[in-house]
């Protein structure tokens, strides 16, 4: 009877446990045994080729800097109001967390392997980021921790060499580290001798213990934090190594000593995401420019075949190439590429109004979603309460709001100040006040825009835009003396306007300039527009004055909706 009663119980023992493994609850029991459920390494990278392909309609790379300039408290509460709290429910699925990382080594997390910033000297005296690490926490733990009930995906960033210190503001001397101070030799170069490219105060990843320090610093998050990935921000700021700051080439060293840390990160986070049991993805954000990053000392093409990093985010303070030529080399090897967005820092009062606006920003994201890429980055916009958020994530919702398109927002003169001759790798041929041409009689001027959006359909989303061309010029010109022709198409005669077709219309109007300058409209029909590039031919009259200028081309798609 014994017997009996026992294989009773192994019986019913036996149908409870199948019950239960097919319910999971006893998944955690073997995992604590270090069991059947631990994914192995192949299983493991599988799962991160998947979680690599999931939907990034919007990346917000919230930079961090809110725990040190604009909290009145240190709580949790004002914290995540700041930047992120208003990102949920919109088309949002990513956040990008950066921990400062100024000055190289300098981070608002709780480090113990660089060295935690918690000035509050000057500019910087809201910074709560002690007042956190005190009471158990800190902004990078708040943010994932939000993130994680929320189903936002999290990364952490870390930009790889930040020289905010060597710009000579008020803040620069705050932000150089001890690292810095105690070990001048690992910087590019010197007050006294300043590097050609970007800032003197740049580490050289040339010594081993600047890779081995960033990676530890990368390590450590990983280990700590519970980020569904990380990002190395190659932007900020894009130099590497002591030859290339110098102003001179580098060559096969540099590019295996980058390649070598990378692989190093890429063999850390597969370990510590199989100990946890979930992938941690490297994203990675450079210059468009495969020859360009090259020539910094960063080999993109190779971490893609090498299966290094699973996301690859393209431009900053500039942009090189059309955002078909990143899609097509990430597609290529299977990384998603998401095109960066970030603020234009053209110095001309009137183009950098246009661009600053909404409307321009959807426009970018239009031509963004026009390439083929992934999802949208955005860099340095970080208020949570604006419209573009429910707006740039899906080209069908940015289509019922006004936008402008301009041949590139960002600037091109700065292309040289982080490379020598760096614009030698530009292939694009944007049209701004920086980067205006001269109108010669006789002679046009061909102008590339290209519009992500194929409004020759006329109504879109149930509301038909209003499309017009408007050219600014430089000098005492009329309309009649202009020919303008738009994909082979002669244009009508322009309307002359002194001031600028505006996005903001409580802006105040620009200083009045030595020059005279005019805006010339053309009102367009839709079926005159092409998805993707259109030829814009603008010609001065053979009898026409010498000395005019056009200097900015926009494309003003209005539905009415200017918010």
């Amino acid at each position: 009877m014994r017997n009996e009663r026992d294989l009773g119980t192994r019986r019913v023992g036996c149908f409870a446990l199948a019950a239960w493994l097919a319910l999971g609850l006893v998944q955690p029991l073997l995992a604590a045994d270090g069991a059947a459920s631990d994914p192995k390494p192949e299983e493991m990278k599988q799962r991160r080729k998947k979680a690599a392909q999931r939907r990034r309609r919007i990346i917000v790379d919230n930079d961090g800097n809110e725990v040190v300039y604009t909290l009145e408290k240190a709580t949790k509460e004002a914290l995540l109001a700041a930047r992120t709290t208003g990102l949920v429910g919109t088309q949002v699925d990513t956040i990008v967390y950066c921990t400062w990382s100024s000055g190289f080594s300098f981070f608002t997390h709780n480090t113990k392997v660089g060295q935690v910033f918690d000035c509050t000297e000057q500019g910087f005296s809201k910074n709560k980021t002690r007042d956190f690490i005190e009471q158990g926490a800190d902004a990078l733990k708040i943010v994932v921790d939000f993130c994680r009930q929320k189903g936002i995906e999290i990364f952490w960033s870390m930009r790889m060499n930040d020289t905010h210190d060597a710009w000579g503001g008020w803040y620069s001397p705050l932000l150089f580290p001890k690292l810095k101070k105690d070990h001048p030799e690992f910087l590019v170069s010197s007050m006294d001798r300043k590097s050609k490219c970007g800032g003197w105060t740049a580490v050289d990843y040339g010594r081993k213990e600047i890779r081995d320090l960033a990676f530890r610093f990368i390590e450590e998050v990983c280990q700590n934090y519970d980020v569904d990935g990380v990002m190395l921000d190659f932007f900020r700021h894009p130099v590497y190594f002591k030859r290339h700051a110098m102003g001179g080439v580098v060559g096969a060293e540099e590019l295996d000593q980058m390649t070598s840390m990378i692989r190093r990160v890429r063999a850390m986070a597969d370990k510590v995401g199989l100990q946890r049991g979930r992938p941690i993805l490297i994203a990675v954000r450079t210059p468009d420019s495969v020859d360009y990053c090259r020539a910094m000392g960063l080999d993109v093409v190779r971490w893609m075949a090498e299966d290094l990093i699973d996301l690859l985010v393209v431009s900053g303070y500039f942009r090189l190439n059309p955002w078909e030529t990143s899609v097509k080399l990430g597609h290529k090897y299977g990384v998603p590429v998401y095109p960066c967005l970030s603020e234009t820092r053209l110095r001309d009062k009137e183009a950098s109004q246009v661009r600053r606006s909404l409307d321009c920003y959807r426009a970018r994201a239009m031509n963004v979603w026009h390439s083929g890429a992934d999802g949208v980055l955005m860099f340095n916009y970080t208020n949570p309460r604006s419209p573009l958020w429910r707006q740039i994530g899906d080209p069908k919702t940015l289509a019922t709001a006004d936008r402008v398109y301009c041949t590139g927002a960002r600037g091109v003169k700065v292309i040289n100040r982080w490379l020598v001759g760096g614009q030698r790798f530009l292939n694009r041929s944007p049209l701004s006040p920086e980067r205006p041409r001269m109108l010669e009689p006789g002679k046009p001027v061909t102008v590339e825009l290209r519009v992500g959006e194929d409004v020759s359909k006329g109504a879109v989303g149930g509301v038909t835009p209003d499309l017009k061309l408007a050219l600014r010029i430089a000098g005492a010109v009329n309309a009649e003396a202009l020919s303008v022709k738009l994909n082979g198409r002669p244009l009508d005669r322009g309307a002359m306007s002194a001031k600028q077709p505006s996005a903001a219309p409580k802006a105040k109007p620009p200083a009045k300039a030595a020059v005279p300058e005019t805006w010339v409209e053309y009102p367009l029909a839709p079926s005159s527009v092409r998805a993707g590039v259109n030829q814009l031919e603008v010609a001065l009259h053979r009898q026409g004055k010498t000395g005019i200028v056009l200097k900015d081309l926009l494309l003003w798609v209005r539905c009415g909706n200017a918010r």
